[in-house]
């Protein structure tokens, strides 16, 4: 049989019933269209994670109070609210520790954020001028905090494109406006950070106030404490050389004699992202597995199909291999006939895949990713369905006895 004779055969006999070649085709379609649609949805919170993490800047290193129980992936875990980290050992680190960009502390609440009767509630940031260039902080206005709002304590304030949004309209510029903190405390705008294209998992600046953290403990929080502290090296390489100098440092400065005993956590930005990698790779396997059980459905239903084609051509078949056509040949137009299916199936699911992904992007505002890979791997699946689920029914027919399919009725 020639290919041509091949294709004619193929192509007629899956028109001859278009109901169920249809109903055979979707069931791949949804199947196809379910893994490439969940891959995109796990690829993109993957992308959106790792970008948020390399967004706060890069060759970092994050030291946060408490105790580390354990550590999954070289990130600590377990850790409380504990209270042992200060301003003053950001400024140690700063002036002692060789190899260093910038150094930033936090002190982060959430609080409500007031102007002439509109609020809304955002992260307040006390924190340091260094924090913007740990953090590579975009100004659309005015200017970012200085020594001297540290030194003296002002009440001053940079907002988030968000919060200037919700409290004074869209585009508005609020530069010189005052509005309240904790409904108490009134501060000075100075500054608007540019909009995000994407706020991430970790929180948007959009949505972000940031203040002089000496303000922040003394009319806010009244602590002396910080959330956390950040520290920018020079090059990649030395992140591993500071966080050992910074340890033996702040060891130093608690009174700990031994390292695991330490009353804080120092964690490496790679360690972030491997350990966030890691968390979004499993759940995307998870996804493509649920989706996958759609293609297997589908699959059966292409083996079901190809059965009763087998049953109702039982004479046709018959009659060919009385005539001198060769079991190869009935195997080779089954399986063609499954594959067949399969393949349009495939490229109508990669389809709709594609197109569940951009309404899940636009409407759903979840992040997807549809990479080559998630295509190729759809497409090959549906090939290895058709070949799988088609070889069955056609090895059946192609062992018919054609005195015995003659007489079938």
């Amino acid at each position: 049989m020639f290919l041509s004779d091949l294709y004619n055969e193929t192509i007629s006999a899956v028109l001859s019933n278009k109901a169920r070649s249809g109903l055979t085709i979707l069931g791949v379609v949804i199947g196809i269209a379910s893994v490439i649609a969940m891959i995109a949805v796990g690829q993109g919170a993957q992308k959106s994670v790792e970008e948020s993490i390399q967004s706060m800047g890069s060759n970092l290193l994050e030291i946060s109070p408490g105790v580390s129980s354990n550590k999954t992936g070289g990130v600590s875990q377990g850790r409380g609210s504990a209270q042992t980290l200060t301003y003053q050992d950001s400024l140690d680190i700063a002036e002692q520790i060789s190899s260093i960009k910038a150094v930033a502390a936090e002190l982060v609440s959430r609080y409500q954020i007031n102007f002439k009767g509109n609020n809304t509630n955002a992260q307040v940031v006390g924190t340091v001028p260094s924090y913007v260039v740990i953090n590579d902080l975009k100004l659309e206005l005015g200017s970012f905090l200085s020594d001297q709002d540290i030194n003296n304590k002002n009440r001053v304030a940079i907002i988030g494109s968000g919060i200037r949004d919700d409290l004074f309209g869209e585009g508005v510029n609020p530069i010189g406006q005052k509005i309240k903190i904790n409904a108490t405390t009134e501060f000075k705008i100075v500054g608007v950070l540019e909009e995000t294209e994407s706020g991430g998992v970790f929180g948007s600046q959009d949505n972000m106030v940031i203040i002089p953290i000496s303000t922040a403990q003394t009319y806010l929080s009244n602590v002396s404490y910080v959330s956390s502290i950040n520290v920018q090296t020079e090059t990649q390489e030395d992140l591993s050389l500071v966080e050992k100098e910074i340890t033996e440092l702040l060891l130093i400065k608690h009174n700990i004699i031994s390292a695991d005993e330490a009353d804080f956590s120092i964690t490496n930005q790679a360690d972030l992202i491997e350990a966030a990698s890691s968390t979004t790779q499993t759940f995307t396997l998870l996804l493509a597995t649920i989706a996958g059980i759609s293609l297997l459905v589908g699959g059966i239903g292409i083996m079901n199909m190809m059965l009763t084609a087998v049953t109702e051509r039982t004479r046709e078949i018959g009659l060919r291999k009385s005539i001198g056509a060769k079991r190869k040949e009935i195997n080779n137009q089954f399986l063609a006939e499954s594959i067949t299916l399969t393949v349009i199936g495939g490229v109508l699911g990669i389809i709709l895949g594609w197109f569940i992904s951009f309404i899940i992007s636009k409407f759903g505002g979840i992040a997807t990713n549809i990479s080559a890979y998630s295509i190729v791997l759809a497409f090959g699946v549906s090939m290895i369905v058709g070949i799988i689920f088609g070889y069955y029914p056609a090895k059946r027919a192609s062992k018919l006895n054609p005195i015995d399919a003659l007489k079938y009725e």
